[in-house]
């Protein structure tokens, strides 16, 4: 192993420190690897949902975004959104939706890179995962802004709603239909990967920075050897 990944690496826990206190090194590296596990977990489940109630739609339409795609009343949702002049729901975000799946596996795999790593260098390793799911709502967040604020002026009703910026959570009023917007239990889940890895590494920091700070500086090392 070079000099510079070793610097990258950092020190292994010594087998005596790690007999007399286990879970002081296996602690953060759990909590990194469970982020881990929650991000890929997260992929098979819903993030985000919207219903929107309507007079015709008594029971409400609802769409629910995976990291990948959309379902439910997309196809309802959007006949209504045509005579106001809003874009199809699918045309919004399709860079995100394309590489949402791989780099969710991605921010998993530094997780677990971070679990191995030893030195400051895992936080930054970790901060992807740590931000995605406030990331993921700003993007939302802009994108419904966007669609809302560029009706086509063409569109059969475009003259009876003036633009508009649907809440990302919580009600919100659209002409005559209200939306109801929340987080769903993939989100909540990439929250609490978010929780895991702050925790992680104020635990990994406290085991591991005074292994950093003992070690000799680079130049005391070679002039030992």
């Amino acid at each position: 192993m070079t000099t510079l990944l070793r610097a990258f690496v950092g020190p292994r826990a010594p087998r005596g420190a790690l007999r007399a206190a286990p879970g002081r090194f296996l602690a953060p590296t759990a909590l990194l690897l469970l982020a881990g596990a929650c991000l890929l977990l997260s992929l098979l489940l819903p993030l985000w949902s919207m219903k929107l109630l309507a007079p015709q739609y008594p029971r409400g339409l609802t769409v629910t975004a995976y990291a990948d795609r959309l379902t439910g009343d997309v196809d309802e949702i959007d006949g209504l959104n045509h005579y106001i002049g809003m874009r199809p729901l699918n045309d919004a975000a399709q860079l995100e939706r394309a590489v949402a799946a791989p780099s969710i596996v991605l921010m998993a795999a530094l997780c677990v890179a971070a679990a191995l790593v030893h030195t400051r260098w895992a936080a930054l390793l970790a901060f992807p995962a740590l931000s995605f799911p406030f990331v993921f709502l700003a993007d939302l967040a802009y994108w419904l802004r966007d669609s809302g604020q560029n009706l086509d002026p063409t569109a059969p009703l475009s003259r009876s709603i003036k633009p508009f910026v649907p809440p990302v959570l919580g009600e919100g009023l659209v002409g005559q239909f209200k939306t109801i917007a929340w987080v769903e239990s993939g989100w909540l889940l990439q929250l609490l990967a978010a929780v895991f890895i702050v925790v992680g590494l104020y635990l990994h920091r406290r085991a591991y920075k005074p292994l950093v700070d003992a070690r000799p500086a680079p130049e005391e090392a070679h002039a030992a050897a």
